[in-house]
């Protein structure tokens, strides 16, 4: 597979992989996820594997990739965390490999709650952090689409990050990404990276999914991925196009709708320049308001 360094700063629509160099290597796999469960975890396996032979640390996958997305499939794709057959695959990869995996989501069964959950696997195959969706899916636009994750899911209650390479990473699953305080939270706690498996669908994909992405990193001044499905063509359609904000707020680099991987390094140097320019931490007016954790503890490494 060839590769390219890109020229401009925020190269559009990437068909082929691209690397920026510097720190850890990331890559966001947009992969197309359909009715067989086992061949969807057959081809995410695969794709773990492809990507650390072009040199990736960490790899995360989309929303939903072991199953359709939709309230119809999540109780027969269900499995339980981390018993179930998915975790193991992701678990044997991530050792065999060396690599960090961040799961993207499949459907959690607990007991009589069913949750969409993210599940971390480090380089030696263990469980490093499991993160379910704080926040649900319900939405209703007139004539264009309605959508609610609570008729079947259960809300995770907990703010999740782990640390891999010396790096603080924070988790969120789509819908989280429209809550500022969270990230908030996450970025007050030393996370560096956020990583949002979502699937933003044809409505609200092209009004937001890059404005999201962008405004979290440049409010926050942290690094931010956001790994969707390719899209389908039955069914939910995925809007993809998997980014990279950095922590100036720009597009680094992003995908189209189509199946493929993006890689780049996530760049301490960059991080640190940005909050040393514009210094807005230490300048917050936390005497006049302030974000607070009522989590009674967040799940991390």
């Amino acid at each position: 597979m060839n590769t390219t360094i890109p020229d401009a700063v925020h190269p559009r629509f990437l068909k082929k992989p691209v690397f920026l160099y510097s720190g850890l290597k990331i890559a966001l796999v947009q992969m197309s996820v359909g009715p067989d469960k086992a061949k969807n975890v057959e081809a995410a396996v695969k794709e773990i594997h492809k990507a650390k032979e072009l040199g990736a640390q960490l790899v995360a996958l989309p929303e939903c990739f072991n199953s359709p997305y939709g309230t119809q499939y999540f109780s027969e794709y269900a499995e339980e965390v981390p018993g179930g057959s998915t975790c193991a695959a992701l678990a044997e990869a991530a050792a065999a490999a060396r690599v960090c995996v961040v799961g993207g989501t499949l459907p959690e069964r607990c007991g009589p709650r069913l949750y969409n959950t993210c599940t971390v696997w480090g380089p030696a195959g263990e469980l490093l952090a499991k993160h379910r969706k704080v926040h649900l899916f319900d939405i209703d636009i007139p004539d264009k689409i309605t959508f609610k994750e609570s008729d079947v899911l259960s809300p995770g209650d907990q703010i999740t990050s782990f640390e891999y390479h010396g790096i603080k990473i924070g988790l969120g699953i789509c819908y989280d990404l429209r809550f500022a305080e969270m990230a908030q939270i996450m970025t007050d706690q030393g996370c560096s990276l956020l990583v949002y498996p979502g699937a933003f669908n044809m409505t609200t994909g092209p009004q937001h999914w890059e404005v999201l992405g962008r405004g979290r990193a440049a409010d926050l001044q942290v690094w931010v991925a956001l790994v969707s499905p390719a899209r389908g063509r039955d069914g939910y359609l995925a809007w993809g196009h998997s980014l990279l904000a950095d922590p100036w707020g720009r597009l680094v680099a992003q995908l189209d709708h189509q199946p493929g991987t993006l890689l780049a390094d996530i760049d301490l140097n960059t991080l640190e320049e940005v909050r040393t320019q514009i210094p807005v931490r230490r300048q917050k007016r936390n005497d006049i308001y302030e974000v607070l954790n009522k989590t009674s503890k967040s799940e991390t490494s």
